[in-house]
């Protein structure tokens, strides 16, 4: 029999992670319930992978945020089998003839990436709080949403609207504890062939548990402000959206 100290120890641990940690044995294998739950998160995980994006409902949401009609593009990935199979494909796009050209400083993609429900369930809510925050300080170009999407394709993308700085929201891949996450890739300059090492992400974007909207949306124009004042985004650039309030306290002693 399980000691209740050593059960009521994991279960306060437990209500402060999403990890799976304290599960118990019976015997030289798990219990039932821990193995039920984990084959539950591991089909919410595939499912969320292999949901296609309703992209025509979620144009409409996005046109109400008011920066316009989104047009919707896709990768040459004919579907989410090859999308899966070759990340070469996401990385490139089918068809840019609609993209609107223009000289807005800050562009918005919003991609399916390996979460499409991610970007279903948060990516409206995010997009509202980005440009919330970024109103009356840049120029705003109308949203793109990218279909069988991977990061890479925002380059494109941006190349084609002829924006400064590009934010792609993109649905991150999907783990048995979180299926519904949402990243967001920053790219000063963007253009074909930029890598990783180009890019500052924000991720576990997905309140409650996770990162939420207004939060990501600050640490978001933080790194947007910086990229434009350094003039490149990637791993130069901190995120020090933050720095005020780690410093406050001291600031307050030495008064």
């Amino acid at each position: 029999m399980s000691d209740p100290v050593v059960q009521d120890f994991w279960a306060e641990l437990r209500a402060t992670t999403q990890a799976r940690i304290g599960l118990g044995r019976t015997g030289d294998a798990l219990p039932t319930q821990r193995v039920l739950e984990f084959r539950s998160a591991h089909a919410a995980a595939r499912d969320a992978v292999h949901q296609p994006l309703d992209a025509e409902a979620l144009a409409a949401q996005v046109e109400a945020v008011g920066l316009g009609r989104p047009v919707v593009v896709t990768s040459q990935a004919s579907d989410r089998s090859e999308y899966l199979r070759r990340p070469d494909l996401g990385r490139t796009p089918a068809d840019l003839s609609a993209v609107p050209a223009g000289t807005a400083e800050v562009g918005f993609v919003l991609a399916d990436g390996l979460s499409p429900r991610a970007l279903t369930d948060h990516g409206v809510p995010l997009l509202s709080a980005l440009v919330d925050e970024f109103a009356g300080t840049y120029s705003l170009a109308p949203p793109v949403i990218a279909t069988q999407a991977r990061v890479a394709l925002g380059d494109h993308i941006a190349q084609a609207l002829g924006v400064q700085t590009l934010v792609l929201l993109i649905g991150e891949r999907p783990g048995l504890s979180v299926a519904d996450s949402v990243g967001v890739y920053l790219t000063h300059l963007p253009r074909p062939g930029r890598t990783d090492a180009d890019r500052n992400c924000v991720s576990n974007i997905h309140p409650p548990e996770g990162l939420g909207y207004e939060l990501a949306a600050r640490v978001v124009a933080g790194l947007v402000s910086g990229a434009r004042k350094l003039g490149r985004s990637g791993v130069e650039l901190k995120d020090t959206s933050r720095a005020d309030a780690l410093a406050a306290p001291s600031e307050i002693l030495e008064l």
